[in-house]
């Protein structure tokens, strides 16, 4: 019998602040209106306080994930962490999570693939289990976007919200779990979404932080053509390969960038609006804790064995899509 690996829980961390439409209507030339046509989002959490990072959303995720599937810290074999607003370039955010948590002595390392960071570290934390090698794998997603966002440029600090969300990856031989899965890359569009300032090519330097080189870079436009077209062709590919149509299909599970480009790829794939895990007007774009944020709002409504299609795009240019079976 060949062996999947399953997610067999979830579990989500917010910040309290909310940051609203209004208030950012304060702080550049906006309204809500206008980002509520353009993306959907109503409002988004920030993460508030001195010294508190990435790793400390992420921390909370985590033990709220051990304790609901009441799994001791010592059964994790493996922890991964997606995101690109790491704590330090090094150590990794996931070293420190384990430390935090108490998860002693095992493997934990970063994925940086933007967006589609969830479904890279998703994908790769299914390697471990379907070979045999680990038991219990904990892949989360958690990104402080706030702390890379250039709050006087309103057309990028509209999207960013800060979250994150951990799921438990385990083996199973009846069939559920992750099926499929694609990732893809393209390089030649890190120029339309990047943070151009704090790696080897332009490190920190007083020119770099008053050119605002350490914030995100977007040009709208074109990375939306880009996103709706990869987005959608993903999805559609692994539901061709895995021959599903959209009425097998109970969820898009759809990485939470824009509303539009969630519409587009539902109507590509034949999905109607009532298939869709949409949660961006609350919780904006929170990057690589989007789609395990989506399984943690929709959780109650989710049946065992449910067909899920989680599908997103993010800068590098990277995408991705996963066939999911619930299995619970």
């Amino acid at each position: 019998m060949s062996i999947t690996a399953a997610i067999t829980g979830v579990c989500g961390y917010l910040p309290d602040y909310v940051l609203t439409n209004a208030e950012l209507a304060t702080m550049v030339d906006t309204n809500d209106e206008w980002i509520m046509s353009r993306t959907g989002i109503k409002e988004r959490r920030i993460l508030k306080g001195e010294g508190k990072a990435t790793s400390d959303m992420a921390v909370e995720a985590v033990k709220g994930l051990l304790e609901k599937t009441n799994t001791d810290a010592s059964e994790i074999d493996l922890l991964i962490c997606a995101t690109v607003t790491p704590d330090y370039f090094f150590p990794s955010t996931a070293n420190i999570i384990c430390d935090k948590v108490g998860i002693p002595n095992i493997g934990s390392f970063d994925i940086l693939a933007a967006c589609s960071g969830f479904l890279y570290a998703l994908t790769t934390g299914t390697q471990y289990i379907e070979t045999g090698k680990y038991k219990k794998v904990i892949v989360v997603g958690a990104d402080k976007m706030s702390s890379i966002v250039d709050y006087t440029d309103r057309t990028t600090c509209i999207l960013f919200g800060d979250g994150a969300a951990a799921v438990l990856l385990e083996p199973n031989t009846e069939g559920f779990g992750v099926i499929d899965s694609i990732i893809g890359s393209d390089g030649s569009g890190a120029k339309h979404l990047i943070m151009h300032g704090g790696g080897s090519l332009n490190p920190p330097t007083h020119q770099t932080v008053d050119n605002r080189m350490h914030t995100i870079f977007q040009d709208g436009p074109w990375v939306f053509k880009f996103a709706v077209t990869k987005m959608a062709e993903v999805a559609a590919q692994i539901m061709e390969q895995n021959h599903l149509t959209g009425d097998d299909v109970a969820y898009l599970v759809p990485h939470q960038a824009n509303k539009r480009i969630i519409e587009a790829t539902a109507r590509r794939m034949g999905v109607g609006m009532d298939k869709i895990m949409l949660n961006i007007h609350k919780y904006g774009n929170t990057t690589a804790a989007t789609i395990p944020l989506c399984l943690w709002d929709y959780e109650s409504k989710l049946k065992k064995g449910d067909n899920l299609v989680f599908a997103a795009f993010g800068g590098g240019f990277t995408w991705g899509a996963s066939y999911v079976k619930w299995a619970y």
